[in-house]
């Protein structure tokens, strides 16, 4: 594959761009990468200051919307109040970390932000996408694992990496059902998924009094990381190139932790369909949403 960089971006005039957590780090550098090529960029964030604060460094059409992930209102109120289509929704925004937080409707913090959020946002604004869907994962899926029975962290001792790792495989399995279902329904849009390898973002900066351990990690992951703008290309790609549905793209070096954008692997349980199906059933139930293109056909296996 051909190395990759934002000058390859194709024009974007015309084209409406939603990105989830666009104040900062990734999503900050995909929304403005975006704007640049001549997309109108929604950025769609938590705090609306930040918001414009990161939109004027923008050249191009960028403007502000407010949207909690970790609240289902916030999710409904934002999709029901953005006007006109959208071409590209990019599913960035992500916790990582922390102690055991809730939602505002309950949830674990880390897997109702990172993977419930999303997932109802994308099947509200299904109906009126009409080019693709990035989500973006992470390389912890690797060593994810979903708990059907206990996917809230209720009776379990809270482990903040495992809570991560889970949501993050979730991100992939949800990523590969929604195009299973799309490619079901007839739909021309396409569902991608990415990972930034290990990159510099605020991610790392969620403990407010990190522990000895958190401090360690944090400088073994300094050693490999590359800049959040590397991290970026990724989803950047995954957003524009002419890629197949259900395409996967990370950094092509040191074991996907940093480097060009290129194909990237999934961990055997990132490509279990029958667990994708429960988890997409499962989040059905929790958010109050569905598939809206073609709800009666049952899930392929």
């Amino acid at each position: 594959m051909p190395r990759f960089s934002p000058a390859d971006l194709p024009g974007l005039t015309g084209r409406t761009a939603v990105v989830t957590g666009a104040n900062s780090g990734i999503g900050l550098i995909t929304a403005r990468h975006l704007a640049e090529r001549g997309a109108r960029v929604v950025l769609a964030v938590r705090d609306p200051e930040k918001g414009e604060r990161a939109a004027a460094t923008m050249a191009g059409a960028a403007e502000v919307r407010t949207l909690d992930l970790a609240d289902l209102s916030s999710v409904r109120a934002f999709a029901h109040g953005l006007p006109g289509p959208v071409d590209l929704l990019v599913n960035n925004a992500g916790l990582s970390l922390g102690p055991l937080a809730r939602t505002a409707d309950g949830f674990e913090k880390q897997f109702g932000t990172n993977h419930l959020g999303h997932f109802a946002l994308t099947n509200l604004l299904l109906p009126r996408i009409r080019g693709r869907v990035v989500t973006v994962a992470s390389l912890g899926h690797r060593i994810g694992s979903l708990d059907f029975s206990d996917l809230q962290w209720e009776r379990r001792p809270y482990r903040p990496n495992a809570a991560y790792t889970q949501s993050k495989l979730a991100n992939l399995l949800f990523s590969a059902e929604l195009q299973r279902r799309l490619t079901r329904a007839g739909s021309p849009v396409t569902s991608m998924a990415a990972h930034p390898g290990i990159s510099s973002t605020n991610l790392m900066r969620a403990e407010k009094k990190p522990s000895l351990g958190f401090r360690v990690e944090k400088f073994l992951i300094g050693l490999v990381a590359h800049s959040a703008e590397k991290g970026a290309l990724p989803t950047l790609y995954a957003a524009t190139a002419d890629l197949p549905g259900d395409s996967y793209v990370g950094p092509d070096r040191l074991w996907g932790m940093r480097g060009a954008p290129a194909p990237a692997g999934r961990a055997a349980r990132a490509r279990d369909a029958s667990a994708a199906r429960r988890l997409w059933e499962v989040s059905e139930e929790l958010t109050g949403t569905r598939f809206p293109l073609d709800a009666s056909a049952p899930s392929a296996s």
